[in-house]
């Protein structure tokens, strides 16, 4: 059984062009929103357009926490503040707390990877109880 047949059963080159295209879409996202994102992609000569494969991923800059702090607090979002339905913050125990902020889009992709983690996990115990029987 699966959760989410029509992906988990894509056959491999459709499932990497998903990928593909996904990761793309987040790339292009980004840069088209995040200023820090679109001067680093320029410092290092690559647009969302020159991710042709999965591997060039390696080709594009990504940022670390202390840019989070450094952009603080929303200097790193890509949506209006009206968009964000949802906003989780470190402590700030270690520096300036990092913030991230989530859509209502964010969240119910989430929520799908929460119910497919916990729905493979039940299966798991329902195939092992199977087993012992």
């Amino acid at each position: 059984m699966f959760f989410q047949p029509e992906i988990e059963t894509m056959p491999r080159e459709e499932l990497r062009e998903l990928q593909l295209e996904r990761m793309r879409e987040s790339l292009r996202n980004a840069y088209e929103n995040v200023p820090l994102y679109r001067e680093r992609f320029d410092a290092a000569g690559v647009t969302p357009d020159d991710l042709t494969s999965l591997e060039d991923i390696a080709k594009f800059p990504f940022v670390v926490k202390q840019d989070m702090r450094d952009n603080y607090p929303f200097g790193m979002f890509a949506r209006e503040n009206a968009d964000v339905a949802r906003i989780h913050a470190s402590s700030g125990t270690t520096g300036k707390p990092t913030v991230g902020a989530y859509t209502k889009k964010d969240l119910d992709t989430w929520s799908d990877h929460v119910v497919n983690g916990m729905y493979w996990i039940s299966e798991r115990e329902w195939h092992s109880a199977d087993d012992r029987l």
